[in-house]
């Protein structure tokens, strides 16, 4: 019997057989979940208690919260898990010379070695503040720059506008453009730099039609351009941080909207889908669909350890390069400009803090004393410190995310 299963494994049928399945992306994708939640719950255990071990322990602010005290010294650093649940899977099934996998994985590394030096800081150094924020908004603009010219210049990225009138013939290998291209856009020759806009009728905008009213020619579009995606990693990261409050809200959060996108990615990526759709498709990009299947199932692998309540903290080496890891993958399929909606969660704690802040620092210059609007803020203290228990805060958070994603999925339609 032993050796019948031998010999069907190693057989050409059996070989053929499972090289069709990694051809499937939809198998790829399932596989980097599994893959995700192992290595995640697998090396979750080792790192807490090498993290315990090493006293890598939060140093909770007293802010009369129920609870607030327990959390005290609970091992912080978790994003290192979330980054082995991401790159571990990445490097075995994705296609590692793809330049959306590529980026994707500079992101990861990149803003986890940003958010790593913060924790670094403040756990061993001793220092509240962690690194500078000039040091951290330079690295987040370092990445910027890098996707902007990545995306503008680079001959890998193409994207096509596809006529839903038109039936398409596709081919992986040999893409016939003369029966499905209306525009076809190619690095930095192409005219405009085309994303997706909700509630719009064509459903695309161009950067270049800012340039235009400013009278710039194709470098003022890039620069306009660049300037656009800077703003979009800082605050989509800086937003994921924020949220980074309680236990399980930013990881559970980072899981919804990271399968939204696997979803884009996927119909983005699929020639008849994006036709139908009316959307532009993205050769190639079908491998994001892998990479953000690995980054949902390291969000949930960690929200193992991460639910309330909590064993341990994913820290800025986790809410940061999550955050940048959503910015980028939204921008690489062009959906940047619905972040507001699907990232709806991230915007509204990042405003509540600057309306806070201004309208304390309003009301101490024009009154002398400073008022505030919310009782506490990112905006999930507020219903803390109305009563509410922190899972209750979590799940509703969590299921204001999930309408949020399927309101932005509404939006390719109604136009």
């Amino acid at each position: 019997m032993l050796e019948n299963i031998i010999q069907l494994l190693i057989s050409d049928k059996s070989s053929n057989t499972i090289e069709r399945l990694f051809s499937f992306i939809s198998f790829k994708a399932a596989l980097a979940i599994i893959i995700s939640l192992l290595v995640t719950n697998y090396f979750g255990k080792y790192i807490i208690k090498l993290l315990r071990k090493k006293s890598v322990g939060e140093d909770i602010r007293e802010l009369g919260l129920h609870n607030q005290s327990q959390k005290k010294g609970t091992p912080t650093m978790g994003g290192l898990i979330i980054l082995l649940g991401i790159l571990i899977p990445t490097l075995l099934l994705c296609d590692l010379s793809n330049i959306y996998v590529q980026l994707m994985i500079i992101t990861s590394i990149w803003m986890g070695l940003i958010g790593f030096l913060d924790d670094y800081i403040k756990v061993f150094k001793n220092n509240k503040k962690g690194l500078a924020a000039r040091f951290k908004i330079f690295g987040q603009f370092f990445l910027g720059c890098l996707v902007a010219g990545i995306l503008y210049f680079n001959n890998d990225i193409v994207t096509y506008e596809l006529n839903q009138k038109i039936y398409v013939e596709y081919n992986q290998n040999d893409f016939d453009a003369s029966k499905t291209v209306v525009k076809w856009e190619k690095g930095f020759h192409h005219d405009f730099q085309k994303t997706t806009i909700p509630f719009n009728k064509n459903n695309e905008f161009t950067y270049n039609d800012i340039a235009k009213l400013f009278g710039l020619d194709d470098i003022g579009s890039f620069v306009i351009y660049l300037l656009i995606i800077v703003f979009i990693i800082t605050a989509v990261s800086n937003g994921s941080n924020l949220t980074d409050g309680i236990d399980g809200l930013a990881a559970g959060t980072c899981a919804i909207i990271g399968s939204g996108l696997a979803i884009f990615a996927y119909v983005s990526s699929n020639v008849e889908t994006a036709g139908y759709l009316n959307i532009m498709f993205i050769p190639n990009s079908e491998e994001l669909v892998v990479f953000m299947a690995a980054f949902v199932g390291s969000c949930v692998g960690f929200l193992w350890y991460n639910s309330f309540p909590a064993q341990i903290f994913m820290g800025d080496t986790g809410s940061l390069s999550l955050g940048a890891i959503i910015a980028v993958c939204a921008i690489a399929i062009r959906k940047e400009l619905m972040i507001p909606i699907f990232c709806g969660i991230f915007f509204i704690e990042t405003l509540s803090v600057v309306l806070q802040v201004s309208y304390y620092k309003y009301t101490r210059k024009r009154f002398g004393v400073g008022k505030r609007i919310f009782l506490m803020s990112p905006i999930h203290h507020h219903f803390q410190k109305k009563g509410l228990h922190e899972s209750k805060i979590t799940t509703r958070f969590w299921i204001v995310c999930v309408f949020l994603i399927i309101i932005a999925f509404v939006t390719l339609k109604i136009r």
